[in-house]
This record gives structure tokens, sequence and C-alpha cells, in this order.
């Protein structure tokens, strides 16, 4: 049975699923993205100090995701380790 047939049987539509399709979201996201062109226009513009920030933060969250992969999936880590190893090994100085 397709998937969406098995939902609309058992009424067990994700929250945000079902909010967009009551809404009558039909995916034409042209006015939204005007609008968030326009909200930032009218924004002040990001001062560096800002940007360095939002990056540092960027940052850290991305090493703390790469942490968490490399601790659910140990055997692609030791994978890429060996790799690293044979590269260095075969590196010509």
């Amino acid at each position: 049975m397709p998937d969406g047939a098995q939902r609309k049987r058992d009424g067990a539509d994700p929250p945000g699923l079902r909010d967009a399709r009551d809404t009558g979201d039909t995916g034409d996201t042209r006015e939204t993205d005007a609008q968030e062109t326009d909200a930032q226009e009218s924004d002040p513009p990001e001062t560096d100090a800002q940007r360095r920030r939002r990056r540092a933060q960027f940052l850290r969250e991305l090493h703390e995701a790469k942490a968490l992969r490399d601790r659910v999936q140990p055997r692609r880590v030791k994978a890429a380790r060996m790799r690293q190893a044979m590269r260095m090994r075969t590196f010509r100085w």
C-alpha cells in the first residue's frame, strides 16, 4: 500500500505536514521569497563582529555534528583512518 494511503487511513500525519497541507500551500514560494528579500533589505548591514560570531557558532555546530557522526558510525571512522594512514605511508618527501 502506498505510504500516502496508509497515512490517510490512519490519520497519522506529522504535525508539520498536516499544517502545510491544510493551509492550501501549493509550493509556490515566490511570494515568501519576495517578502524575505524585502525584510533583508530593511535590516541594517551586518557588522564584521556579528558575522564572525555567527560563523563561529556555525563551525561549533558543524564540529559537534561531525563528532556525533563519528561516535555513531565507528566503522566509517576506522576506514577513514586506514585510508589516511595509507596516504601518509605512500607519500614521498
